[in-house]
């Protein structure tokens, strides 16, 4: 994830947004997530997790979501970004009571590298696995996530694709205040890898581009599975999104699958099962 300081015009709303806070309205929906997470583990193992490592965690929404369920719940963030995460820590981990922040920590850790107890659930989400582009980086994650599961514990990921996904294409989506756009600037069908771009526009005129770039392989779901087994999970599923009967939109349902529509964009999660 880029980490670029960007300059614009005081005075307008792109000058004092946050990109953080912007990403999290426009891009997260943690309490969703937390929800799949947290029944599709207590529906496998007939028991609730309370341990709960979040990979790749930004500003560890996700992290203080966990946490804020229940008084047993216990997470830990791990992420390359010290800002990220001293931002996480003033926006988020602040706003929990004092118990709970006694039960969640950050880490500026190597997910590659990092030894120590094992969690019931990892969770690595937004895609962000992506940018390990082999397939050795990408089974050499998969295998640390492994050795750092409970006996019984499982890995969460989400993915995306249809044949959206592969093109260079600009997608935006409105919210109060402001503009979210996804940007695919640029894919190379020979090596699948991916230029992305996030930015806000508002409603001054004011833009904020490039605040987030990601540099990705874009993996498929074939490819994800056959790794995850390669990586030594004993069982991988794909839970597919439903759609509504009548609007034939998605529903937010997720169900397990062996295979999927070819829809022109499509956003799945995956468990692996240690």
């Amino acid at each position: 994830m880029s980490q670029k300081r960007h300059k614009h015009k005081s005075g307008t709303a792109a000058s004092s947004a946050d990109r953080h806070a912007l990403y999290e309205i426009a891009v997260q929906s943690v309490e969703t997530e937390i929800d799949f997470v947290d029944e599709t583990f207590t529906n496998i193992r007939a028991r609730q997790a309370g341990f709960l490592r979040e990979d790749f965690c930004g500003t560890a929404n996700s992290s203080c979501e966990w946490t804020r369920r229940r008084p047993s719940n216990h997470a830990l963030g791990l992420d390359l970004s010290q800002e990220v995460l001293d931002w996480g820590i003033a926006n988020n981990i602040k706003k929990l009571n004092k118990k709970q922040q006694q039960r969640i920590q950050l880490l500026k850790q190597n997910v590659l590298h990092y030894q120590g107890k094992p969690a019931d659930i990892i969770i690595a989400m937004n895609f962000s696995y992506q940018l390990l582009k082999t397939r050795d980086e990408l089974r050499g994650y998969f295998s640390r996530a492994h050795d750092g599961l409970t006996e019984d514990g499982i890995l969460f990921i989400d993915a995306y694709g249809g044949h959206d996904s592969w093109r260079e294409i600009k997608e935006k989506t409105k919210h109060k205040g402001f503009t979210y756009y996804w940007d695919q600037k640029k894919f190379d069908p020979i090596t699948a890898n991916m230029i992305c771009h996030i930015h806000f526009k508002f409603k001054d005129g004011s833009k904020m581009k490039k605040a987030f770039t990601y540099d990705w392989r874009m993996w498929t779901l074939p490819e994800l599975q056959e790794i995850l087994d390669e990586a030594g999970f004993s069982k991988v599923t794909v839970y597919w999104e439903g759609t509504d009967e009548d609007s034939g939109e998605w529903d937010g349902i997720y169900s397990t699958a062996e295979h999927g529509e070819d829809e022109p964009a499509w956003i799945v999660y995956l468990t692996a099962e240690k």
